[in-house]
C-alpha cells in the first residue's frame, strides 16, 4: 500500500481583527509546522461571505490576516500563502462535493445551527454549505493533515466522508485516468484518489476564553473590546485589558485542580502558559499562593514581550501593502498551477470534456 504525500493545508476567515485566541489556537501552530512540512496557508476569504455578505474592507481584512501570517513567522517563500479567491478552482471542486456530499450530512453539522440560530429558513445556502466547501480547500491539493482546534473537528470528518464516497463512487473511473493510489482505510484496500484528511493536534490546543466573562470563548463579535487581546493592539492596550480582567478575590492555587470552578483565574493561567510555553502545572508552582496584584503584572510583560514584536512588523507590512500584495499574488500563482493539477485529473474522472 502507498501513502498520500504530507501536506498541511489551514486558513483563516478574514472577518474582523485578529485576537490572542487566533494567535496561540492556529497561527502559532502554523509556524512550528513549516518546518519539515509542505505547508499552505489560505486566508479564506469566501468562506467570510457567510459570515457577512457585505464588507466596508475586506481587502484590507484579508491583507491584514497575510501581515498576521508574515509577521508571525510564516515563510511565504518556503510554504505558500494566498487568499481564497485568487484560486477559482475551490469553487469549482466545491459545487462536485456538493453533489457527493448528502443532505443528511450537512444536516448533522452544530456549526450551522449555532449560526444560523432559530431562523434556519434565513440563513444563506452559503452558510449551510460551507463545510463543502471547507472539504474543497483541503483536497484541491490533497491536503493530509489540517491544524484543528476542537470547533472544526466535526467538519473535517465531514471532508473525510465527501473524500470516501467520492473515492468509491469513481473507483473504476480513478483507475481508468491512472490516478490515485492503494490505501487502506480501517481493513479495506480502497484505490483512493483523494486522502483521509488528518488533524493535526500538537499537545493540548490552549482555550483562550474573554477576557471579561470566563464561560465564553475570546471572540472577535464581542461588543467590549476588552474582553480581547488584538494582534494590533499596543502595549498599553494590552496592559489596560490584563489589569482588567475579570478575576475572583481568591490568591492563585498551587494545584492545579485548584483552579477548578474559577474560570477566570484558570483563562489567565491558561494565557500565560501558552505564552510561556510552559503547562499550567508549572506556572502554578511559580505563582501558587500569589495574588492576582502580582500575577497580572507579570503576565502583562509576557504578552507585551511575545506580541509587540508581531504587532510592530503587522504595522509595518500594512503601512505599505505592496509586500503583502506581492507575497499574495505569487501565492495565489502557486496554489492555482498546484490546484489546476488536481482538477484537471478531476475533471477526467468525473468525465468532464476538456
Amino acid at each position: 500500500m502507498s501513502e498520500f504525500k504530507k501536506l498541511v493545508f489551514s486558513g483563516v476567515q478574514p472577518t474582523g481583527n485578529l485576537h490572542l485566541g487566533n494567535y496561540l489556537g492556529a497561527i502559532r501552530k502554523f509556524v512550528a509546522l513549516q518546518d519539515g512540512n509542505d505547508c499552505v496557508y489560505c486566508v479564506v476569504d469566501m468562506h467570510a461571505l457567510t459570515a457577512q455578505l457585505v464588507h466596508d474592507d475586506l481587502r484590507g481584512q484579508i491583507r491584514s490576516i497575510a501581515a498576521a501570517f508574515i509577521a508571525s513567522g510564516i515563510d511565504p517563500v518556503r510554504n505558500i500563502v494566498f487568499n481564497q479567491s485568487a484560486v477559482p478552482q475551490h469553487a469549482e471542486l466545491a459545487w462536485i462535493f456538493n453533489c457527493v456530499a448528502r443532505i443528511g450530512w450537512m444536516n448533522r453539522m452544530t456549526q450551522f445551527k449555532d449560526k444560523a440560530g432559530k431562523d434556519r429558513e434565513q440563513a444563506s445556502l452559503g452558510l449551510y454549505a460551507y463545510p463543502s466547501l471547507m472539504a474543497a480547500d483541503i483536497l484541491v491539493y490533497r491536503g493530509t493533515h489540517v491544524p484543528v482546534g476542537d470547533d472544526q473537528k466535526q467538519h473535517l470528518e465531514l471532508a473525510r466522508d465527501i473524500a470516501m464516497k467520492f473515492n468509491l463512487d469513481y473507483a473504476e473511473h480513478i483507475r481508468k485516468a491512472g490516478v490515485g493510489i492503494d490505501i487502506t482505510v480501517g481493513d479495506e484496500p480502497v484505490h483512493a484518489y483523494f486522502p483521509m484528511v488528518e488533524p493535526l493536534i500538537d499537545g493540548p490546543a490552549p482555550r483562550v476564553m474573554s477576557l471579561r466573562d470566563g464561560s465564553k470563548k475570546m471572540s472577535k463579535s464581542d461588543p467590549s473590546d476588552l474582553s480581547r487581546i488584538n494582534l494590533m493592539d499596543d502595549a498599553d492596550a494590552i496592559s489596560k485589558k490584563i489589569r482588567k480582567a475579570k478575576t475572583d478575590p481568591d490568591g492563585l492555587p498551587s494545584e492545579i485542580d485548584g483552579l477548578k470552578g474559577r474560570p477566570e483565574a484558570d483563562n489567565l493561567v491558561g494565557i500565560y502558559a501558552a505564552l510561556a510555553d510552559k503547562s499550567k502545572i508549572d506556572v502554578l508552582a511559580e505563582f501558587g499562593g500569589q495574588q492576582f496584584s502580582v500575577f497580572k503584572p507579570a503576565l502583562v510583560d509576557l504578552a507585551v514581550n511575545t506580541l509587540s514584536p508581531i504587532t510592530g512588523e503587522m504595522r509595518r507590512l500594512m503601512e505599505d501593502t505592496t509586500h503583502i500584495d506581492a507575497i499574495l499574488r505569487d501565492g495565489g500563482e502557486r496554489a492555482r498551477a498546484r490546484a489546476e493539477v488536481t482538477m484537471n485529473e478531476v475533471r477526467d474522472i468525473v468525465g468532464f470534456l476538456r
